[in-house]
């Protein structure tokens, strides 16, 4: 007689289950397609509204995608430990509500705050293309690519003394062209705005609820890590170091949609505990 063994996923919830599932099927495929020269980054990744490769449909298809084990690990590890609990309380098409409204709300504050942020690019882009000359394109290098190397400084050095050359002109234009590009098609993946929504509504339903803390190794309650982890993540937007691929306001955007749809429930009359 063989022992029984319970399934690897049976005591999950229906919605957490299949998200998990989900998650790392798309992760799997985004690392084996391009073997054999697909890359699905291009199709299901979030892309600025500007960019040439932005479709729709990537504001659903982008919190499936994860740029690395670390990035899913987590991001499914926090899915696990807190929205399982949710799921429970809320039943699955209530928790399935709240993923997706979070989510895409994450997505849209994210893309927003990218659209205005790549605005001074645009200007600076344009008044080169209007004035093709050395200080322009000098200051275009100063503020948009700070790790300029020898080479492009030898150029501006050579084309700061022939300002008329076509040829500087023509290659500094398509340099600007370039960078340009280059962060306009900056992707962004991850279920990470959705799981931060997550973690606040675990926070409010459950807000004395004792957590303990990986680093350092701490008891905390639960109310305070949200709000301890949302003040991280708004000093982190708004500072914004150089380097840092981490899209911050998405995380707030989960954070503040989830917050606005938990109120609106309850203006509604819904309890906190109760699916519907």
């Amino acid at each position: 007689m063989q022992p029984y063994r319970a399934p690897i996923f049976g005591n999950l919830p229906l919605v957490i289950k299949n998200l998990l599932i989900l998650n790392v099927l798309v992760f799997a495929a985004d690392n084996i397609l391009p073997l054999i020269g697909i890359n699905i980054t291009h199709l299901l990744a979030l892309h600025n509204v500007q960019s040439e490769y932005f479709k729709p449909f990537q504001f659903v298809t982008h919190m499936f995608m994860h740029g690395d084990v670390f990035h899913i690990f987590f991001n499914m590890f926090a899915l696990y430990m807190f929205g399982r609990v949710l799921e429970v309380v809320w039943g699955p098409k209530r928790f399935l509500i709240y993923y997706f409204v979070t989510g895409l709300g994450a997505a849209a504050l994210h893309s927003f705050v990218s659209y205005l942020g790549l605005a001074d690019i645009r200007e600076a882009a344009n008044a080169f293309a209007n004035t093709p000359s050395p200080e322009v394109f000098m200051t275009f290098v100063r503020e948009f690519v700070p790790n300029a190397n020898a080479s492009l400084n030898e150029f501006i050095n050579s084309y700061s003394m022939q300002p008329n050359n076509s040829l500087y002109i023509n290659e500094a234009t398509q340099f600007v062209h370039t960078v340009y590009e280059a962060k306009i098609n900056i992707p962004t993946v991850g279920a990470s705005g959705a799981v931060f929504g997550v973690l606040l509504a675990f926070g409010m339903l459950f807000p004395n609820t004792q957590l303990m803390l990986l680093f350092p190794p701490i008891p905390i309650k639960a109310k305070y890590f949200v709000i301890i982890y949302g003040a991280i993540e708004l000093f982190a937007a708004v500072m914004q170091q150089p380097g840092d691929n981490v899209a911050h306001f998405a995380h707030l955007g989960g954070m503040l949609f989830g917050f606005i749809l938990i109120k609106y429930w309850n203006s509604k009359g819904y309890s906190n505990y109760k699916p519907f």
